[in-house]
């Protein structure tokens, strides 16, 4: 028997993609889109929330504390060279391209040295451009695919807007029952319960304090998109794309998506009661903005997000959200 025959690896065939799928574009044909306006480096500042669960024998009946960080971000995008094709049996093969990513968050309240300042978040991952299907129907499409080192990693998509889109809905970080709404905030009584650890007037010791609510204020507790909108505040945006990203199912992709965590984070028996902290789902709002020069300078390129992922434990869905704005610096 010729061993090297059959051990050889033979190439894949050339996809065979359906001649009706549309791949959204940018300036000119590109393959990348809009997503190659992302290419190089970004960096700006934001905000950061997380109800973490609180394990205390000292105070059983605390079981949540809040940090919050204001922050520092740096992100780099670079191109994934090639095409990736993705093989259909419900429909013809379609090719989709894409950039992979590397995401730091600091917490610019524990140095004034940007060298030694604590990192909150490491994040590496993949943004695809993905062209229109038939089965499912889907129009074209953005896709992030992010693996977080806690133990969780996410896959969310959805539409490319190339409209005026620049609006930041009121948002809330008042925990809410599992399987509630989280666009409806909760009732008044609700949000006394947890007035000690979100009113900054009142002092706590399971929430964040002294130096390291440098930089924090009211309002940015109260509702964390306020933080976006200041930062355009006064500034004139020429060209405006706009990506709603979610892991769960919407209008425009009713398929597909989801969070993955360990063991110990999704916890047992019933995850949604039992859990340590499982992150149940991701929905975000990224926007690429061209903000025009003053003063003689250049226009320049800027990049805002908001992000909320829903930490399911102790029967609530606790909202863990990041804002921040971003100069694309390279």
């Amino acid at each position: 028997m010729n061993l090297a025959k059959h051990s050889a690896f033979e190439p894949l065939p050339p996809t065979k993609t359906d001649p009706n799928a549309v791949l959204t574009t940018g300036d000119g044909d590109d393959n990348l889109g809009p997503l190659r306006a992302l290419l190089g480096k970004w960096e700006g500042t934001g905000f950061n929330n997380i109800w973490r669960p609180l394990h205390d024998p000292k105070h059983p009946d605390q079981t949540h504390f809040l940090q919050l960080n204001a922050t520092r971000e740096v992100i780099t995008f670079e191109e994934i060279k090639g095409k990736i094709p993705n093989r259909g049996l419900l429909q013809p093969d379609i090719d989709m391209f894409g950039i992979h990513y590397m995401q730091q968050v600091f917490d610019v309240n524990t140095s004034p040295d940007p060298a030694l300042q604590d990192m909150l978040h490491f994040e590496p991952g993949i943004w695809l451009n993905v062209p229109s299907t038939t089965d499912p129907a889907v129009a074209p499409t953005v896709c992030r695919m992010a693996s977080i080192p806690h133990g969780t990693t996410v896959l969310a998509q959805g539409p490319i807007h190339d409209k005026n889109d620049l609006t930041f809905d009121p948002s809330d970080i008042i925990p809410f029952p599992i399987g509630g709404d989280p666009k409806k905030n909760p009732s008044i009584k609700e949000k006394s319960i947890f007035e000690p650890q979100t009113k900054l007037d009142i002092e706590n010791e399971f929430r964040t304090g002294g130096n390291l609510l440098a930089n924090i204020t009211q309002s940015m507790i109260d509702d964390p998109n306020s933080v976006l909108a200041d930062a355009v505040a006064g500034q004139t945006i020429t060209k405006l794309l706009t990506f709603p990203i979610s892991s769960g199912a919407t209008d425009d992709v009713p398929e597909g998506g989801g969070t993955a965590n360990t063991a110990f984070l999704a916890g047992r028996g019933k995850p949604d009661q039992n859990a340590n902290a499982n992150a149940a789902q991701l929905d975000a709002k990224f926007w690429i903005e061209t903000i025009k020069g003053t003063n003689g300078q250049p226009d320049f390129l800027q990049l805002q997000y908001t992000q909320t992922v829903l930490l399911n434990f102790n029967k609530l869905s606790w909202p863990h959200m990041s804002v921040a704005t971003l100069r694309k610096t390279t």
